[in-house]
């Protein structure tokens, strides 16, 4: 709906649109530019007051304006007003979005536009360091909640001349600022289409959870895949080092989390840790941490595979002190310990870091000694729980942790009812999981090993010296389907 040319009438139509009198936190009065009556409009803590009052002190000084009439709105607009960030809008759609987004807007009786100043302000958290990916060197800077702040984060490091935020706005309710950040000369065109077309016909009424309900609403996943589809970081050098090999980067406003697009699985093994250590510790690292992958997923399965079901097998090794344990007793207790950790894994990541510590360290160790002496658990067993939950705590991303997790339940639970043929059952029904993963733009989960690249493979595999390192071009991924 288009503005009307008489202030009165935008006036009304503004009262039946928004609770001017009301809400509390919408500005508004009606001011008189020379001999032209004006109404303004904002929201109370999202403008910069002391930049409007300079505004408007300036276009009401008898000495600056003369008293004349406003005949051309955009040439008073350039004459008048000397914020560079500023704007006219001809419908209320505009209009509304802009200033319940932070920019005011004035009313100018006689013509059917407003002109928007952009002097929006944000309630916004320090940059500091991302608790879930700390680095023991680097830089301490972290995405936070504030589209812009993160632009600029990106911008400082990526200097470019064609680094581009596209910007884009989703949910009929919320209309949450979403911004696509890419380089012109590196950036997949048929990608990037792809992702603008599905933004501009998304159909939802807000974006409650950020970017993780953008992720949902972009790759449409099953219950049977725990395995995350798009990658996250909230670490600006981890974003910008993809975006110089030629990934998208997709910031949602009100988020501290950036996504990155396409995605493989591998790209979850990485680090930024590795790229602070000299490359022969880095490449050391990061084997650990891919062995702490199918150690995390695997140990406890094969524990109670070869304890409960071939115990034969287990006394030959001595992989349990007391052998008269029965298979039901032995399934019970890897059960109740994973279910355990668990719980105090949950707690500590809940609870306020003044109690965390030692609530996960004091408390496990309380718990496990009460849970042996009551014949709950078995030394073996809580042993084999503490290596597999250091080894989930080393991969880097918790997502993905988490979704290793859900498959070991899975396959302790099919190896304490069935044994060895519900261990091979699980185990196929985990890799049939893990291969039909859905990624965004039809692009293989499983680059670059599937299309097989060898050179990326061994960049993803080793940590490379930082001349080598170079994105001196974009990889071909290799497209699996439309």
């Amino acid at each position: 709906m288009k503005l009307s040319q008489n202030l009165d009438e935008n006036i009304a139509s503004l009262r039946e649109q928004v609770p001017l009198e009301k809400s509390f936190d919408l500005m508004h009065r009606t001011l008189t530019l020379g001999k032209t009556k004006a109404f303004f409009l904002g929201v109370n803590g999202f403008c910069k007051t002391e930049i409007l009052q300079q505004i408007f002190a300036d276009l009401q000084d008898p000495l600056y304006v003369q008293k004349e009439e406003i005949i051309d709105i955009a040439a008073y607009v350039s004459a008048k007003i000397g914020y560079v960030q500023t704007s006219l809008a001809d419908s209320w759609e505009t209009v509304l979005q802009n200033v319940l987004s932070g920019p005011a807007s004035l009313f100018v009786d006689g013509f059917a536009q407003a002109i928007l100043i952009d002097v929006r302000t944000y309630p916004t958290r320090g940059i500091a360091e991302p608790d879930l990916e700390r680095a023991t060197r680097g830089a301490r800077d972290g995405f936070v909640e504030t589209l812009l702040f993160n632009a600029n984060l990106i911008r400082r490091r990526v200097r470019a001349a064609d680094l581009c935020f596209a910007m884009h706005s989703i949910g009929s309710d919320s209309r949450t600022d979403v911004a696509v950040a890419y380089l012109g000369h590196t950036v997949n065109q048929d990608l990037l289409k792809k992702l603008t077309d599905a933004m501009d016909s998304l159909t939802a009424t807000s974006l409650t959870m950020g970017t993780k309900s953008l992720e949902e609403l972009l790759v449409h996943k099953h219950w049977w895949n725990p395995l995350p589809a798009i990658q996250m970081t909230e670490r600006p050098d981890v974003a910008c080092s993809y975006l110089l090999e030629g990934h998208i980067l997709v910031l949602v406003d009100n988020s501290p989390l950036v996504m990155i697009l396409p995605c493989s699985i591998f790209q979850f093994t990485q680090s930024p840790e590795d790229y602070y250590k000299s490359p022969s510790v880095g490449t050391y690292f990061r084997l650990i941490r891919l062995l702490c992958i199918p150690v995390s997923l695997l140990l406890m399965p094969l524990f109670l595979l070869a304890g409960a079901w071939f115990p034969e097998f287990s006394a030959r090794i001595g992989l349990l002190a007391d052998q008269d344990i029965t298979p039901q007793r032995l399934f019970f207790y890897v059960m109740a310990v994973e279910l355990l950790l668990d719980l105090f894994k949950y707690s500590s990541s809940v609870s306020s870091g003044k109690f965390s510590g030692s609530l996960s360290i004091v408390g496990g160790l309380l718990i496990g000694d009460m849970a042996v002496g009551l014949n709950w658990a078995s030394v073996e067993v809580l042993f084999y729980a503490a290596v597999t939950l250091l080894a989930s705590l080393s991969i880097t991303s918790t997502e993905f942790s988490d979704g290793i997790r859900l498959y070991r339940m899975l396959l302790v639970a099919a190896t304490g009812f069935f044994g060895l043929p519900g261990f091979l059952s699980g185990l196929f029904l985990v890799l049939l999981s893990v291969a039909t993963t859905p990624t965004f733009g039809g692009y293989s989960y499983f680059w670059p090993l599937f299309p097989f690249n060898k050179k990326a493979l061994g960049r993803l595999l080793l940590r490379s010296p930082t001349p080598k390192a170079q994105p001196t071009k974009v990889w071909d991924r290799g497209k699996v389907h439309d």
